[in-house]
């Protein structure tokens, strides 16, 4: 029922997602949320985050911000870790999602999401077919609107963790 909006995986934060592994895997482009994901909400982009950037460079890995904020935000923050961008893009229509990927020269088979909200991110991209990856928000400050989807989105996590529990059960070659 809820299984639209599982994602693939699901981690703590950015800094614990293997790149260079998934590098190794065949991964070329990375697309990326901002807000909640790489920065508290609203938050510019700091000298950590910077750096981050710059290692996912080294690893040979592009990316590309896709944010349903405004150009001001995005443009601001993508031209200072070095990210191609597209504002105002309406997830989860996936339109956007195929954009960004033309402008990483990238496909669905070697490109990853990443963001942390279920209903726009993770819900958009998995309608573009493009691997994801969910990861907790940074701050719990946040616009109302997305206060009350978190809501929602809890009662989904709850079912994704059973099925992810099951899953491993029946890897290990455990009954249901």
């Amino acid at each position: 029922m809820f299984q639209r909006f599982y994602p693939k995986e699901y981690f703590a934060s950015i800094y614990e997602i293997d790149f260079l592994k998934l590098y190794q895997q065949g991964y070329r482009g990375v697309l990326f949320d901002i807000d909640n994901t790489l920065v508290p909400h609203g938050a510019p982009a700091d000298k950590k985050i910077v750096e981050f950037f710059g290692q996912l460079k080294q690893i040979g890995l592009k990316t590309c911000l896709i944010s349903n904020n405004q150009i001001e935000r995005v443009k601001g923050f993508a031209d200072v870790v070095g990210a191609s961008f597209i504002e105002n893009a309406h997830k989860p229509a996936v339109r956007n999602y195929y954009h960004a990927m033309g402008l990483l020269e990238t496909d669905i088979s070697n490109t990853i999401f990443v963001g942390d909200q279920l209903f726009t991110d993770i819900y958009g991209a998995n309608r573009a077919n493009i691997r994801t990856i969910l990861v907790k928000p940074i701050h719990p400050k946040e616009e109302i609107q997305i206060v009350l989807k978190r809501y929602l989105e809890k009662i989904v996590l709850y079912f994704y963790r059973k099925e992810c529990e099951k899953q491993k059960k029946i890897e290990k070659g455990e009954k249901k």
